[in-house]
């Protein structure tokens, strides 16, 4: 299992994603965007799964990043 965090413009997609993320299957919660990652709004959604699922992810999505080591992060997606 991977470990991932993605970022938002907007709250309301931090939910909805992290809804829609443990409606299929992955383990998602919300929390504050890490100090190493940025985000418009401040919060994130971290999750569990075998794959991004970028095709789950609001369209207000800010970036996808894989947790790869203790604050070591690797940009999967970024949305400009």
């Amino acid at each position: 299992m991977r470990e991932f965090i993605a970022t938002f413009h907007t709250h309301l997609a931090a939910l909805m994603t992290s809804r829609n993320l443990n409606s299929n299957g992955a383990r998602a919660g919300m929390m504050p965007v890490p100090r190493k990652l940025s985000s418009s709004c401040g919060t994130c959604v971290r999750y569990q799964a075998e794959e991004p699922l970028l095709n789950l992810m609001d369209a207000d999505v800010e970036a996808v990043y894989e947790v790869i080591g203790r604050e070591e992060y690797t940009c999967l997606m970024e949305k400009e």
